[in-house]
């Protein structure tokens, strides 16, 4: 019985010892990283692993880029964006232009992805006008918001439950009794 817990307690430690490696040796240690323009000055980056999967950790990427007349940008690191796991973004880095873009993963991983991006100035968002109903007629209201029936219809049901739930009780009371 005594070698039986001996052999166990080994088993369990290789197995604990064995653990942390277990992720990057499952996926091959290769990523396949996806560089994009983000529309304006800004750079995004897709990282999986080289088998599909989606990171579950985040990876110091580093960004350099080389544009039209000798310009350069970087190095520098990359931030994980909040879009998900395995996506990041530089933000506003390039003035207008053609540049060639390149993003390398530092060990365990060593890889580097390098891209094409047209980088170009940023539009401002549209200026808010007032809303067009059907016919073309503007209507112009103070209150934007989600109407009143939604309000009423809930203050109806508070109502409903607040009155219905002790006539219930004094049913059950009653039949009880």
């Amino acid at each position: 019985m005594r070698i039986f817990r001996i052999c166990a307690a080994a088993l369990v430690a290789a197995c604990l010892v064995a653990l942390p490696a277990a992720p990057t040796a499952a996926h091959s240690g290769k990523l396949k990283l996806t560089v994009a323009g983000d529309g304006a000055g800004g750079v995004t980056v897709q990282a999986v692993h080289a088998d599909g999967h989606r990171l579950d950790q985040a990876v110091r990427l580093t960004l350099t880029a080389e544009g039209e007349g000798g310009r350069t940008a970087g190095p520098l690191q990359l931030e994980p964006a909040g879009e998900g796991q395995g996506f990041y973004t530089s933000g506003p880095l390039l003035a207008p232009g053609h540049w060639r873009v390149t993003v390398s993963a530092p060990a365990p991983y060593r890889t580097t992805a390098t891209a094409q991006v047209q980088a170009r100035v940023a539009q401002s968002p549209p200026t808010a006008g007032p809303p067009v109903v059907a016919g073309g007629a503007a209507r112009a209201t103070g209150d934007q918001g989600i109407g009143w029936w939604p309000l009423l219809a809930g203050g109806l049901a508070v109502a409903v439950l607040a009155v219905a739930g002790p006539l219930y009780l004094l049913r059950r009371r009653r039949t009880a009794g």
